[in-house]
C-alpha cells in the first residue's frame, strides 16, 4: 500500500476514535451510558440506525451480489418503509410509556420473566454470531487483499469498537456513527464517479446502465411468485417487511438506537427518515456493483478475483498450467467480449443491437464457463481457498484502479462500516445482558454508578468473544446473504413473540413461551434439513407459527389475567 494511504487510513479512523471518546469521557448514569440521556435527534438517530445495519458486508459484498446477478437484491429492502410506519406506530409510543432500556422488558410485564428471558437469549444468540461474523467478514476479505494477518486486523478493529463503548457508552456509538456514514458515503460516491470516468471515451453513463440492462443487471423487480426464489417482490414485500420489523423493531441493536431519541416524536421521525433513505441508498451501492460489472467488460479482470489467497497456495506445476491456459482463454475471450460490448453500444439500429448483444452474451456464457473450471480446479486442489470470489470484485477495482489517496479513503469506508456496525450490536448486546439478566435476576438494588460499571464489564466480555468468534469463524458464502440468513432463523420467532404481546391479549404467559420455543424449533429444523424455502420466508413463517401455537395453546389451556406493568420493569 502506498504511503498516503495508510495515512488517510489510519488518520481518519484515529480522528473518529479520539472524537468519540473526546466528547464522552462520563456518565453519571445508566440513562446516559445507555440511552444517551435522551438527547438524539431524528436525523442522528436515522444515521445510526444506517450504520449499524450497514456493515462493511454491505459496502464490500452488495456490489458483488450486483456483479453477479444484478440489482434484484434490492426487493429485499421493499417491505422496510411499511415497517417503520408500523414501528412508529405500534412499537415506539408502547416503549417509550415503559419507559425501558430495552425491547425485552416489555415482554416481562406483557406475559412473564420466562418468555422476557427467552426472547432476550434468542437475541443474544442471533447478535452474539452475527457481530462476529459483521466482524469478521471485511477483515478476511482486507487480510487476503491486502496481505496482512487476519487476527491483527481482527484484534484492531474490535479493540478500536471496545475501546470508545468502554468510555462513551451508547452516546459515543451514535456520534461516531455519524462520522462513519460520512465517510462511509463520501468513499462509496468517489468510488462511482471514478467507475464512471473510467468508461471508455465515446460511452456515456446512459450508455453503460443500458449495455447492463441489456445484459439483464438492470433489473430490479421480478414479479414471479416463488417459494424457492430467494430475490422477488413479493418475498422481498411480506419476507422484508417481516424481517424488517422484526429487526427494527424488535433487535435490540436498532432499538437502542432510537430509545435514546429526545422524544418521541424525534424518534418516530429517525424511523421514517431510515425508510425514505434506506432503498434509494441500497440502490446507489448495488448501481456501483452494475457499474463495476460494466468496467471489467471494457478492462481486463482477473479471471478468478480471489488471486490473493491462491497465490499462498502450494501448487503443483500441473496445476498452475491448467490455470495459466485457463487465464489465457478469458484473456482471448475478454478481448472478444470487450470488442463486443463497444460494438453493441454504437449500434445504430435494432437488428445491428440484436447481433451484437447475441455476440456479447455468446462471449459472456462463454467466461462464464472458464471462471466455473477455474473454481473446479481450485476447489479440487486447494480446498482451503474460498472459491466464491463475488465478495473480492469490488476491492479488486478499488485497489488496482482507483488513484493513491483514494485508495485509502475507500479501505477507510471498509474500517468504518466494521466498526460502526460492530459497535452497535456490541454495545446492544451489553445492554441487553446488563438489564435482562443481571439488573433483573442477580443484583436488583444497584446503583447507577454501579451498573454502568456493569455494562462496561459487559462491554469488554461481548467485545472478546466477538473478536474470539470471529478468530475460528469460516466464510461458507456470500456475506451479505450469510448476515441476512442468521438473522432470519431467529428473526420470526422473536417478531411473533411481539405481535401477540401488542395485538393478541387474550394469550398470556405460558402459551406465548411454549410457541416461542416450538416455532424456533421448527424454523431450525427447516434451515437444517435443507428445505427449498427461501430464506426470507422464515420470517413470516415464523411469525404465523408463533401466533397460531399460542393462539390454540390459550384456547386449550387458558390461563389466569395477568396485570400489565406499566412502570418500568
Amino acid at each position: 500500500m502506498h504511503p498516503l494511504d495508510l495515512i488517510v487510513l489510519l488518520g481518519t479512523l484515529a480522528f473518529i476514535v479520539i472524537y468519540g471518546i473526546a466528547k464522552n469521557t462520563t456518565h453519571k448514569d445508566i440513562h446516559g451510558y445507555m440511552r444517551s440521556g435522551g438527547e438524539k435527534k431524528s436525523w442522528v438517530i436515522c444515521l445510526s440506525i444506517i450504520a449499524t445495519q450497514a456493515s462493511a458486508i454491505t459496502f464490500m459484498s452488495t456490489p458483488g451480489q450486483a456483479y453477479e446477478s444484478g440489482m434484484g437484491f434490492i426487493q429485499i429492502y421493499f417491505g422496510l418503509p411499511i415497517a417503520m410506519i408500523v414501528i412508529a406506530a405500534v412499537f415506539i409510543p408502547v416503549f417509550y410509556k415503559q419507559n425501558v432500556y430495552t425491547a425485552y422488558e416489555y415482554l416481562e410485564g406483557r406475559f412473564n420473566l420466562a418468555t422476557r428471558q427467552f426472547i432476550a437469549f434468542l437475541f443474544l444468540v442471533s447478535r452474539g454470531l452475527g457481530s462476529g461474523l459483521t466482524l469478521y467478514a471485511p477483515a478476511i476479505i482486507l487480510s487476503t487483499i491486502l496481505g496482512w494477518n487476519l487476527n491483527l486486523l481482527c484484534l484492531l478493529i474490535g479493540v478500536l469498537v471496545i475501546f470508545y463503548i468502554y468510555v462513551g457508552g451508547e452516546k459515543a456509538v451514535s456520534q461516531t456513527q455519524t462520522l462513519q456514514m460520512v465517510v462511509i458515503l463520501s468513499g462509496m460516491a468517489m468510488a462511482l464517479v471514478m467507475l464512471i470516468y473510467y468508461l471508455p471515451t465515446g460511452v456515456s453513463l446512459m450508455d453503460a446502465a443500458h449495455l447492463a440492462g441489456k445484459m439483464g443487471k438492470m433489473k430490479a423487480v421480478d414479479t414471479k411468485f416463488s417459494l424457492d426464489g430467494r430475490y422477488n417482490i413479493w418475498s422481498g414485500i411480506l419476507g422484508g417487511f417481516f424481517l424488517s420489523l422484526s429487526y427494527f423493531g424488535t433487535d435490540q441493536s436498532q432499538v437502542s438506537r432510537y430509545l435514546g431519541g429526545s422524544s418521541v416524536k424525534e424518534s418516530k421521525l429517525g424511523l421514517f427518515y431510515n425508510g425514505l433513505v434506506k432503498i434509494p441508498m441500497q440502490f446507489f451501492i448495488l448501481f456501483i456493483g452494475v457499474m463495476t460489472y460494466v468496467f471489467f467488460m471494457f478492462h481486463s479482470s482477473p479471471v478468478f478475483f480471489n488471486n490473493k489467497a491462491l497465490e499462498k497456495v502450494q501448487l503443483s506445476a500441473e496445476v498452475k498450467q491448467q490455470l495459466a491456459d485457463k487465464e489465457k482463454q478469458h484473456e482471448y475471450i475478454e478481448t472478444e467480449r470487450n470488442k463486443a460490448a463497444i460494438v453493441l453500444v454504437h449500434s445504430q439500429n435494432s437488428s445491428s443491437e440484436l447481433a451484437s448483444l447475441d455476440s456479447l452474451k455468446k462471449y459472456e456464457q462463454q467466461d462464464t464457463a472458464v471462471r466455473a473450471d477455474v473454481k473446479r480446479i481450485i476447489k479440487k486442489n486447494a480446498p482451503a481457498v474460498e472459491t466464491r470470489d463475488t465478495d473480492y470484485v469490488f476491492l479488486t477495482f478499488v485497489l488496482n484502479h482507483m488513484p493513491i489517496g483514494l485508495i485509502g479513503l475507500l479501505l477507510a469506508v471498509m474500517f468504518c462500516a466494521a466498526m460502526s456496525s460492530t459497535a452497535g450490536q456490541i454495545s446492544s448486546l451489553a445492554s441487553t445482558t446488563v438489564v435482562d439478566y443481571y439488573k433483573r435476576s442477580i443484583n436488583k438494588n444497584g446503583t447507577d454508578k454501579h451498573y454502568v460499571n456493569a455494562s462496561k464489564a459487559a462491554t469488554l466480555l461481548w467485545g472478546g468473544i466477538t473478536i474470539a468468534f470471529a478468530f475460528f469463524v469460516h466464510l461458507t458464502s456470500n456475506l451479505i446473504q450469510l448476515v441476512n440468513i442468521l438473522g432470519s432463523l431467529f428473526y420470526g420467532t422473536i417478531l411473533g413473540v411481539f405481535i401477540i404481546a401488542f395485538f393478541f391479549k387474550f394469550v398470556k404467559g405460558r402459551a406465548v413461551f411454549l410457541a416461542a420455543i416450538l416455532s424456533e424449533a421448527i424454523i431450525i429444523t427447516l434451515y437444517f434439513t435443507d428445505s427449498k424455502i427461501a430464506y426470507l420466508w422464515y420470517n413470516p413463517i415464523g411469525v404465523f407459527m408463533v401466533v397460531g401455537f399460542s393462539s390454540v395453546l390459550s384456547m386449550l389451556f387458558p390461563e389466569k389475567p395477568k396485570i400489565e406493568l406499566t412502570g418500568k420493569p
